[in-house]
C-alpha cells in the first residue's frame, strides 16, 4: 500500500487543484487514537493529536522527504510523543498557575498595590524588544530553565542570560521611574 499516494486530480481539466489523499487510513487512525488516549490525553483533545499526526505526515511528504518504511509504527510513535508534550504543557501550565496564585497571595498592603504592580509588569513587557520579552516570559512565567530556553531558540546560553539580564534591568528601573516600588 502506498503510504502516501501522491496529490489526485478530482476531475479533468475542470481547474481544480490536486489534493492530497488521507495519510491514515482507518485502522493507523484508530492506533494513533489509542496511543494518544494510553497516554493520557483527554477525549476531547484526541482529535487534535489525531490531525497533529496526519499533519506531521503531510509536511513529511511535502518536504520531500522519503516517506516512512512503517507508517503505522512511525504515527505511533508520533503519538506518543504528542502524549508526552501535552502532559508537559499542562504541568508548565499548573506550575504557572501555582506561581501566579502564589503571587497573588504575597503580602501586599492592599489589592490595588498588587493590581498597580501586575499592570506596571505587564506594561514593562510590552514595551521590551520581542527577544527580550521572549526570554523573559520564557524563563519567568513559563519557568523555563536558561539552557532549555537556549536549546528551543537555537540561540547560545550566554545569549540568552544576556537578554534576560537587559530585561530585567529595564523593567526595574520602569518600575522604580513610575514610583510602583
Amino acid at each position: 500500500m502506498a503510504v502516501l499516494r501522491r496529490m489526485t486530480r478530482r476531475g479533468q481539466g475542470d481547474g481544480v487543484p490536486e489534493a492530497p489523499d488521507d495519510p491514515l487510513d482507518a485502522t493507523q487512525e484508530r492506533r494513533v487514537r489509542a496511543v494518544l488516549a494510553l497516554g493520557g490525553v483527554p477525549q476531547a483533545d484526541l482529535l487534535d493529536g489525531v490531525q497533529q499526526v496526519r499533519l506531521r505526515l503531510l509536511e513529511r511528504a511535502a518536504s520531500g522527504r522519503e516517506a516512512p518504511r512503517d507508517v503505522s509504527a512511525w504515527a505511533a510513535v508520533v503519538a506518543s510523543n504528542l502524549a508526552m508534550d501535552w502532559h508537559r504543557a499542562k504541568r508548565r501550565q499548573e506550575r504557572l498557575g501555582e506561581r501566579l496564585a502564589a503571587l497573588r497571595q504575597s503580602e501586599h498592603p492592599s489589592g490595588e498595590d498588587s493590581s498597580v504592580l501586575s499592570l506596571a509588569v505587564a506594561q514593562g513587557l510590552d514595551e521590551l524588544p520581542d527577544a527580550q520579552r521572549q526570554v523573559v516570559v520564557l524563563r519567568f512565567f513559563a519557568d523555563l530553565p536558561v539552557r532549555d530556553i537556549a536549546e528551543q531558540l537555537a540561540i547560545p546560553e550566554g545569549t540568552v542570560k544576556s537578554r534576560l539580564h537587559t530585561a530585567v534591568r529595564i523593567l526595574r528601573t520602569r518600575l522604580h521611574e513610575d514610583e510602583v516600588v
